[in-house]
């Protein structure tokens, strides 16, 4: 094994629940069999964090939250390696898929570890530590290399959000034929709107009831109209689509008016996709989705697949995902960084580590 000199202890964030931020000091990680040490060069927060860690813990299951380093969107530097991996080398640059499985069950052969049905499943920054630290323990198998076109605080945000985003694009078969509506202008939803480009979309429509995120997706170019209300909504789709609807919505705020909003603005035989996490939504099944051909999908994180094809889109077009990134904090200042995220009114909220 490789070993990388450092201290024995490091600094690290962990989430006591009440909107509190526990900056501790733990013991460095030593990388076991298959697994990778990463020195964490950034590390963003994400939605998820603060609706079930954050706030309170209301994480049950797959979202148990069991006081571990929190931080489940990580990017770094290979420093060390533990026995038995092959693929990876000391100095790779990568983005880490923040659910390891089992790799035996059906979810896992598909390539979503995150749909894992064992009880070895765990999930940076949930069940096991997360990117809220110097240094990070990671399976080889979830890392994924970042090409240098991309920096840090890309992959940061590919290993969950966009990546995230993404998946639910691609469930939602958008392309060149479609127009997209995105409900919900958060840092998902800002993706949505910027990868949505760069498979063809032409026209994107986005609503947030935050003025600061619909301003910041107007101002970013990723969005043709943006609008606050549902009112000013209908009008923009009756202009642009003549009535029809959006042939593609995605919901990435998780709010059933925003939800139903989507719903109510796709188009015959068009696709709904709903990423956003929790709340509910009401539904006339036979009047709004049978007699209108829709589709509706469910769509929860990218799988390893989809998120290395990602990172190739994104080389390849030139693209980066941290162009949404409007606060970066150094680990010492978690607890401002956390209330940022929380306010609802930034982009994306990244923690960095500097040369």
């Amino acid at each position: 094994m490789t070993q990388a000199p450092a201290s024995p202890t490091m600094p690290a964030v962990r989430l006591p629940g009440g909107s509190t931020v526990e900056l501790v000091t733990v013991d460095r990680p030593v990388p076991g069999h298959g697994q990778v040490l990463v020195r964490m060069r950034a590390s963003s927060i994400c939605g998820s964090d603060i609706r079930a860690i954050y706030r309170e813990h209301l994480g049950h299951g797959a979202e148990a939250y069991q006081g571990v380093v929190a931080g489940h969107e990580p990017c770094g530097e290979v420093v060390a390696l533990g026995p038995g991996t092959a693929r990876l080398g000391v100095g790779d640059r990568v983005v880490v898929y923040h659910i390891a499985g089992c790799q035996q069950c059906e979810e896992c052969r598909r390539g979503y570890p995150v749909g894992c049905t064992s009880p070895v499943r765990s999930a940076h920054g949930w069940q096991r530590d997360g990117g809220h630290a110097d240094y990070l323990v990671a399976q080889e198998e979830s890392c994924l290399v970042l090409p240098h076109p991309l920096t840090f605080v890309d992959g940061a945000l590919i290993s969950c959000g966009f990546g995230t985003a993404y998946e639910g694009l691609l469930r939602g078969r958008a392309s060149g034929r479609d127009r997209l509506l995105v409900t919900g202008l958060g840092p998902v939803g800002l993706a949505a709107a910027m990868l949505a480009r760069l498979l063809g979309v032409r026209t994107v429509i986005g609503m947030d009831v935050s003025a600061p995120r619909a301003g910041l997706a107007r101002d970013l170019r990723l969005v043709d109209h943006v609008v606050t209300d549902e009112d000013a909504l209908a009008d923009v789709v009756e202009e642009v689509t003549g009535g029809e609807g959006c042939e593609v919505a995605i919901d990435c705020s998780g709010h059933p008016a925003a939800r139903e909003a989507a719903l109510r603005h796709t188009r015959r035989w068009g696709r709904l996709v709903l990423v956003g996490e929790g709340g509910g939504m009401r539904l006339d099944v036979s009047n709004q989705l049978i007699h209108r051909q829709i589709s509706l999908h469910g769509s929860w994180v990218s799988s390893v697949q989809h998120m290395a094809e990602l990172i190739e889109l994104l080389v390849r077009t030139g693209e980066h995902p941290e162009r949404i990134v409007t606060h970066r904090y150094p680990l010492a200042e978690a607890g401002e960084a956390y209330r940022t995220a929380d306010a609802g009114a930034s982009g994306k909220v990244c923690i960095v580590w500097e040369d």
